[in-house]
């Protein structure tokens, strides 16, 4: 039977509600063990402070942050669904409603980014992105909004034919940059090869891999590692209060490519905002994540 367009605007407006007023499980027991391992007396009670933050955000259904961020889908598309009605016009208008219904209500984040207009509604928004998953009829929706925290740092750098210390000492220079100011500790995902616009994807579908996921490459494994361990020892601190953690978890993907070699760095809060759900064929809507 076909997925119809009234589904897909429930479950996606369903999701970015949920993304907002909950920080996924598996990120609530990183932080917890985070601040119990914490040395610094200032960030232990920061940690204890965003968790039980959360926590009363998710009891009373009221906002994690104000910062309701860019609504942003990616979408894949099972080869044998079949769709009654259309797909990115649903998941416009389960946003449109939501921004108009929502308790409590959410700000005007959608920005023209020439004039600085503030709305609900704008050019291209919800950004949704597609893909294909061969062979099966279902479709997977996962919502991770983008705030200004994230937003305002995440980078990319072309390179031709560099080191693997030349990717790592980039991938460090971003995270200096930003220093504190995205909401820490963060996700960090890179995004290595491709084009331009697909190491991007890949540093975005990075960001957003469950906690303990294994890496299977024992290459980008080292790197993840390395990394992790370089940011912690910045001393940022868990929202820029200092102390031993200032990132969760380091993601590394990457892609085949020419002689020259983006290298693209996306970052999520300590909300870590991304919720999935799965759309079968014959209706049901399974939860993935979040």
């Amino acid at each position: 039977m076909p997925i119809d367009s009234a589904t897909i605007k429930a479950v996606t407006a369903a999701l970015y509600e949920r993304s907002l007023k909950a920080i996924p499980a598996d990120t609530r027991a990183v932080l917890a063990r985070a601040g119990e391992r914490e040395t610094d007396p200032t960030a232990r009670r920061t940690f204890r402070l965003m968790l039980d933050s959360a926590d009363t955000a998710a009891r009373e259904g009221q906002l994690v942050c104000s910062d309701i961020g860019l609504p942003t889908y990616s979408v894949k598309v099972g080869t044998r669904v079949r769709f009654n009605g259309p797909v990115r016009q649903a998941i416009q208008d389960g946003f449109a409603e939501l921004a108009a219904t929502m308790n409590p209500p959410i700000l005007k984040m959608v920005t023209h980014p020439l004039t600085h207009e503030r709305s609900h509604a704008g050019k291209d928004v919800p950004i949704v992105s597609f893909d294909l998953i061969d062979d099966v009829d279902y479709v997977d929706i996962v919502c991770a909004p983008k705030a200004m925290g994230t937003g305002r740092w995440e980078a990319m750098e072309a390179f031709v034919y560099p080191t693997v210390e030349d990717v790592e000492r980039y991938v460090l220079d971003v995270v200096l940059r930003a220093g504190s100011q995205p909401c820490l500790p963060i996700v960090v995902g890179v995004g290595i090869g491709g084009t331009f616009d697909h190491a991007a994807r890949l540093a975005k579908e990075a960001v957003l891999r469950p906690h303990g996921e294994p890496q299977p490459d024992a290459l980008l494994a080292g790197m993840e590692q390395r990394l992790l361990d370089a940011i912690n020892q910045m001393g940022f601190g868990a929202m820029g209060t200092g102390g031993d953690c200032s990132a969760m978890a380091v993601n590394v993907a990457y892609s085949a490519s020419h002689g020259f070699v983006p290298v693209a760095v996306c970052f999520n809060c300590w909300i870590n905002r991304r919720t999935a759900a799965r759309i079968h064929g014959d209706g049901r809507v399974e939860t993935l994540y979040g």
